[in-house]
């Protein structure tokens, strides 16, 4: 996995996972220039970036990545509170995992435990050609 977010966004923004299972994916992002915005919070978009790839990668442990990869495909996040500077964490667990499709609950959360996002990501499945 650490190959997989070389040239990323998530190398770009520090992304870093902490769990990686099947059933539950932690990532943390810190909060700072990379990923404010202007009024100096972090920045909505960028909680939604970490949401989602949270969410793909959870989803990409359970599939064959030979044979199929973990595409988004809808999301949405409410924002709870805002964040000037820190960690966050995400933590993506299954909400439904089927043959052509999975979606993930994430929850995004400060180091005082904290909501600061909620999310709900779909995630598909496509054969690779």
């Amino acid at each position: 996995m650490t190959e997989r977010r070389q040239g990323t966004a998530m190398e770009a923004l520090d992304i870093e996972y902490v769990e990686l299972d099947p059933d539950r994916v932690v990532m943390t992002m810190p909060v700072g220039p990379k990923t404010r915005q202007p009024a100096g919070l972090l920045h909505g978009g960028a909680s939604v970036l970490l949401a989602e790839t949270a969410a793909s990668i959870a989803a990409a442990l359970n599939i064959d990545l030979r044979q199929y990869a973990a595409v988004g495909l809808e999301i949405n996040a409410n924002h709870l509170r805002s964040k000037r500077d820190g960690l966050v964490t995400a933590v993506a667990t299954p909400l439904h995992k089927g043959r052509t499709t999975m979606v993930w609950d994430v929850k995004i959360s400060g180091e005082d435990g904290k909501l600061v996002c909620v999310s709900r990501c779909t995630v598909a499945i496509v054969e690779r050609r």
